[in-house]
C-alpha cells in the first residue's frame, strides 16, 4: 500500500505517458499504435514520439552491470 507521501508525488508530477507492455498503446503525437520497441523506450513509427518503457523504470539504475570471468587457467598457474 504506497503511503501518503508516494500519493501526494505522483498526484503532483501530473500526466506522465509511458508505454505499457500487454496493452493497446496509443501515441500521443499522432494517436496510432505502432511502435519500435528498445530497452529503455518505445518510438512511435510513425511520428517517432519516444516514450519511456513503463517497465524500464521499475528497475535500479545504480550504474552499468559489469560482469567479470576468471580465467581459470591464469588463476591456477599463478596460485602454484
Amino acid at each position: 500500500m504506497p503511503t501518503d507521501d508516494t500519493i501526494r508525488q505522483l498526484t503532483g508530477r501530473g500526466y506522465h505517458a509511458v508505454y505499457r507492455e500487454r496493452e493497446i498503446n496509443h501515441c500521443p503525437g499522432c494517436g496510432r499504435t505502432h511502435w519500435l520497441i528498445g530497452r529503455m523506450s518505445a518510438e512511435c513509427a510513425f511520428c517517432a514520439t519516444a516514450l519511456p518503457l513503463a517497465e524500464a523504470s521499475m528497475r535500479s539504475h545504480s550504474g552499468p552491470t559489469i560482469i567479470q570471468h576468471k580465467n581459470r587457467h591464469y588463476d591456477a598457474a599463478r596460485a602454484a
